[in-house]
């Protein structure tokens, strides 16, 4: 039986005009962080700086899906996705993120910046089935590192299905 996205909790939104702001180190680890994350969030600015991203990290976001994200923003590469997020009082809120990494001078990456917005809720429902498989997935394996490697398995082989890539299924969606 697949897992249900996102259960026992409750959502949280924001403004269609607003924009969801965060830059953090090369380790993850929160540096900026603007008003509207900090709302929705419900955390002050002091308890993020120096925290760890994951800090907002929903219990019902597949691991797959954030090892893809870091993957390929620490190669240099932007990515789109969708994104369960929880607030400080366990509550939760979906985005539509656009993460791209900093890069210094000398064209080194230094940090990362992400900009999140509303997501159309039709796509939140298009993408809630995939993200359930991959939790059912992960929560099967017998270790972290095999619920990624399983998770990103499955994704490979349902992207390879649909004929598509993960940038154009995020966009069709």
């Amino acid at each position: 039986m697949a897992l249900a996205v996102v259960t026992n909790a409750v959502e949280r939104f924001f403004g269609e005009d607003d924009i969801i702001v965060s830059k953090t180190d090369t380790n993850g680890r929160i540096t900026y962080a603007n008003r509207t994350f900090l709302d929705i969030a419900g955390y002050y600015e002091r308890e993020v700086l120096g925290a760890a991203h994951s800090i907002i990290r929903h219990r019902d976001m597949p691991r797959t899906v954030f090892h893809l994200l870091w993957e390929t923003i620490a190669s240099g590469r932007e990515i789109f996705a969708y994104v369960v997020n929880r607030t400080k009082d366990d509550a939760f809120y979906w985005v539509f993120a656009h993460v791209t990494p900093t890069f210094d001078a000398n064209g080194r990456i230094s940090g990362y910046h992400s900009n999140r917005r509303v997501p159309n809720r039709e796509s939140v429902d298009r993408i809630r089935p995939i993200y359930a498989k991959l939790l059912e997935i992960e929560a099967g394996a017998p270790s972290k590192t095999a619920a990624s490697t399983l998770g990103r398995q499955w994704l490979a082989e349902h992207l390879e299905r649909e004929r598509t890539t993960y940038d154009e299924l995020v966009f069709s969606i």
